[in-house]
């Protein structure tokens, strides 16, 4: 609805005058500057912050009356109200995993072309260290927040909500109604790769993965069990690991090899490539005397001594469309529609286990 006729213009020297007047220390506010361009202050925050909102008669206008006022605006003084700054923070499990990077690739993208900027840390896998993080991020007054959490607890991010603070789960869907979250269907995702082991011959299939307190592990894990279960063999082998690391794919590959399986499923390609030097360094061919796929499809897959078939996930997308989401939630809170997104992921098939 375009303003009264009845309000004060910019230029008007009735404008001008109660701009200026209603300044204690001779610096002119948003809220002189609505009165000058006679629109509200939220408008003129429109202007500022989220131009595209306001039409550009009005855009036009509220620009005639910051110029001619001499408004200067107060980034320091905005960003000390809690969820009103240009600062997000996103948390994830591991920062020098190659997949959070693609995935944070794609927030910071996002996040720059609106204007903000990115605290980023990691929980590494630790509940202790993930609740430090996110009451840090909560004292630095930040907008909203993306985090993988290591799990969805009642009160997981209830110490941001409270403070008001925005949140979308990344990686990890939600379960609540009232929670943004973007996410891959990891027990499509295990299923679909235990049954390309099994399309290939594999009856002895082994599961490397990290912690299934972690949700994804566990996700990946019940797939690959319901593809096993469905074809009527025997059991799943499980090998778990306290990390998702080359180094601790290593020792799981150590361990297999007193008993080598037809195949080996891991939780990620990182996992996988540990696997693989292991079972190299004793001269166990792969793919000709064990299978083996990863998970995540990271840009390492296709470099390793023998190139890994995994499953991919659209990371740098998952990125993009979370920090989207986290940004429409703060800029408005009341009218904002949470949304599950939940991506199915996609077989990617190399040397690993073509014979």
């Amino acid at each position: 609805m375009a303003p009264s006729d009845t309000r004060p213009r910019a230029g008007s020297r009735g404008a001008r005058g109660s701009a200026r007047e209603g300044t204690r220390d001779g610096t002119v506010g948003i809220k002189q500057v609505a009165a000058a361009a006679g629109v509200s202050a939220g408008t003129v925050s429109n202007v500022l912050n989220r131009p595209e909102r306001v039409s550009p008669a009005t855009r036009a206008r509220v620009l005639a009356a910051i110029g001619e006022l001499g408004f200067v605006r107060n980034g320091s003084a905005s960003s000390l109200r809690a969820g009103q700054g240009r600062t997000v923070g996103l948390m994830v499990h591991d920062l020098l995993n190659p997949f959070f990077t693609s995935l944070a690739a794609g927030v910071e993208d996002v996040m720059s072309e609106r204007g903000h900027a990115v605290i980023m840390c990691s929980s590494g896998s630790s509940p202790q260290r993930e609740e430090r993080n996110l009451r840090m991020l909560a004292e630095q007054k930040v907008r909203g927040v993306l985090v993988t959490p290591l799990e969805e607890g009642p009160d997981r991010l209830r110490l941001l909500r409270e403070r008001g603070i925005a949140t979308v789960m990344l990686d990890h869907a939600a379960t609540r109604p009232q929670q943004c979250s973007v996410s891959v269907d990891d027990v499509a995702g295990g299923q679909m790769a235990v049954r390309h082991l099994l399309e290939r011959g594999a009856r002895d299939i082994a599961y490397v993965s990290g912690p299934l307190s972690i949700r994804q592990c566990a996700d990946r894990r019940a797939g690959a069990a319901r593809a096993i279960a469905s074809a009527g063999f025997g059991a799943l082998r499980e090998v778990t690991m306290a990390e998702m690391t080359p180094r601790a794919g290593q020792e799981a590959g150590e361990h297999l090899l007193a008993e080598l399986p037809d195949a080996v499923f891991c939780a990620n390609d990182l996992l996988a490539m540990g696997v693989l030097r292991a079972l190299l360094r004793q001269e166990v061919r792969v793919p000709e005397r064990v299978l083996l796929i990863g998970y995540d499809d990271i840009e390492y897959a296709t470099a390793s001594a023998v190139p890994l078939s995994s499953v991919r996930q659209p990371t740098y997308q998952l990125g993009r469309i979370a920090a989207t989401q986290l940004l429409d939630e703060c800029d408005d809170p009341g009218g904002h529609a949470h949304q599950q997104i939940m991506f199915q992921p996609e077989l990617v098939v190399r040397e690993s286990t073509t014979p």
